[in-house]
């Protein structure tokens, strides 16, 4: 079989292109927009990454000098990016997980107890008042939910101290990213069940389907891989850019950085020291890892009913 060279490749695809002109018309609006606000902001992003940038002078190149500083001198973000990590291995899969099985359940009701289980469990991803609410069950004194219940009990003699006691700041911050986890990706898998066509688990019962979890890994998943990568991007996107939940119970910056994130540290450079080159340098790291995790989860999903 012959190869198809470069060449050819590019000229056919500029005849079809030409072809369907009027398509790529439509989608020009989209693309300017994308490219103005994306594309380029990511690239501008990079550049200033090899930069020492500070707003008021002119960026001056530095070469690899932010990436040596960040990966060999600074501690506060080894300590950072150690956090992201946990963050996102224990967050990423159980939220991930948790949404697909929830969905998968929901499906199950009628129309109006799905609505209300819908809203329900969507709700606490776009609560604005959240962190009060953890701030007060995890409240160092007595009064505070689980130190009031551990005292009734005789499980402890004094409050634990959960916002203030390192040891305890990075599980909470994983226990509330958990609670909020049923987002926009929980949103699509709900769709994407509801798109499926029946007739498939009526074909894959006469074929030799015997339980719903043979139905679920054989039908069902395969049938929604556009929402499976769909809330796999939004739970990448949702664990890597962990930040505020710390921020909000704990302060900024946390006692002795233990719920400090690479987004805590990208703003701390950018936001407040105004170190713009090293805080471009940090976002690209960040946005690399988000690009890694996003081909690993697609590798996954590829293998999804095989």
């Amino acid at each position: 079989m012959n190869k198809i060279s470069l060449g050819e490749k590019i000229r056919y695809n500029l005849r079809l292109a030409k072809k369907n002109y009027d398509c790529y018309l439509f989608l020009l609006p989209f693309g300017i927009l994308f490219a103005a606000f994306v594309v380029m902001p990511v690239a501008i992003s990079i550049f200033f990454g090899f930069t020492d940038f500070n707003l008021l002078e002119m960026p001056e190149l530095v070469g690899l000098k932010n990436y040596q500083k960040l990966f060999v001198d600074d501690e506060i973000f080894t300590i950072a990016f150690r956090n992201t990590i946990i963050i996102a291995l224990v967050v990423g899969p159980i939220g991930y997980l948790a949404s697909l099985l929830i969905a998968w359940q929901i499906n199950e009701l009628n129309n109006v107890l799905r609505a209300v289980m819908v809203t329900i469990m969507y709700a606490p991803s776009i609560s604005g008042g959240a962190y009060t609410i953890w701030q007060y069950i995890f409240s160092n004194d007595s009064y505070g939910y689980i130190n009031s219940v551990l005292i009734s009990l005789g499980v402890i003699k004094k409050p634990v101290q959960f916002l203030s006691d390192t040891e305890w700041m990075l599980p909470i911050v994983i226990i509330v990213m958990i609670w909020m986890s049923l987002g926009a990706g929980f949103l699509s898998f709900v769709a994407g069940l509801k798109t499926i066509d029946k007739s498939f688990y009526e074909a894959g019962y006469i074929e030799g389907i015997k339980s719903r979890w043979q139905e679920l890994w054989f039908i069902t998943l395969p049938t929604m891989k556009p929402q499976l990568m769909f809330g796999a991007v939004m739970s990448i996107t949702a664990t890597f850019s962990a930040g505020a939940v710390g921020t909000q119970l704990f302060g900024s910056p946390s006692t002795d950085y233990a719920a400090h994130t690479i987004i805590n540290h990208l703003e701390d450079y950018g936001n407040t020291r105004f170190e713009m080159g090293y805080a471009c340098a940090i976002a690209t790291v960040l946005f690399a890892l988000m690009i890694i995790c996003n081909e690993l989860i697609k590798r996954l999903l590829n293998r999804v009913g095989t």
